[in-house]
């Protein structure tokens, strides 16, 4: 039986600073292949590149996956920063286009960290460039050294690091069968207002939105702040989302043949 396939968007990166190229990080590909059970596909974020309807008619799930740039102020009403950069502009074309056609034809849409993010402003929401600027806010950036490096130990910089409360009686909450799970936190820029579709899931402690979903979506159209592709294989948090995602992109898979 054949694996379902799992469009996975890549972002702009140049390459010892001279080579334009499109990446994603393999914990993604390794999180779509080896816990939702499907087989990775990577996908430009240059509308260029990527034509979305030929795209959905091939792929039977979206990964939106994290990424370092933050999506352009623009998108949502909002003035660029310099501050605020990197911005990735051909990625933000795809990603906000490629999550309104998927939910609008029920192709299951899985947004991680920036992929939340662009959920949001797809569908009206706008972000804030750096939570923890916000009044009573923690800072949700990865952890640093004292001399301002980043950590080296990635297990101290995907460390679960703050506790979130999931909506009674919502997507997360009856899929993880709880209200209260922790989740790793490793991001600049979050959600501010919510899109007119999105519903809130979960919350941090400091008010932080951490989970989302999209309202009468007639497919799998979830959202995380949190880096669930990070530890799938050993989190029964992560891994239960991804599961999820996989059952359903297996779903569409047999429903296309």
């Amino acid at each position: 039986m054949a694996r379902p396939l799992v469009g996975v968007i890549a972002s702009q990166h140049f390459l010892n600073d001279r080579y334009m190229v499109q990446m994603t990080g393999e914990k993604n590909l390794n999180a779509v292949c080896e816990v939702a059970g499907a087989m990775p596909i990577m996908f430009a974020g240059c509308l260029g590149l990527t034509d979305i309807g030929e795209l959905l008619d091939r792929v039977d799930g979206v990964l939106l996956t994290g990424g370092r740039a933050n999506v352009h102020p623009t998108q949502f009403g909002k003035d660029p920063h310099p501050a605020h950069e990197p911005y990735d502009e051909r990625r933000d074309g795809v990603a906000l286009e490629v999550t309104r056609a998927c939910v609008a034809k029920g192709v299951p849409i899985f947004g991680v960290c920036r992929g939340i993010q662009e959920m949001n402003v797809a569908f009206g929401g706008t972000l804030h460039p750096e939570i923890r600027d916000l009044p009573g806010r923690m800072n949700h950036r990865a952890p640093r050294l004292e001399n301002g490096d980043f950590h080296p130990d990635p297990e101290v910089v995907f460390a679960d690091r703050h506790d979130v409360d999931l909506l009674p009686g919502g997507a997360f909450a009856n899929l993880l069968g709880r209200e209260r799970i922790r989740v790793n936190s490793l991001h600049g820029q979050g959600i501010e207002e919510p899109g007119k579709r999105v519903v809130i899931e979960g919350v941090a402690e400091d008010g932080t939105v951490e989970a989302i979903s999209i309202a009468d979506a007639p497919g799998f159209a979830l959202g995380v702040q949190w880096h669930a592709e990070y530890d799938p294989q050993t989190n029964p948090i992560n891994r239960a989302l991804f599961e999820a995602f996989g059952q359903c992109c297996a779903g569409r898979e047999a429903g296309r043949h």
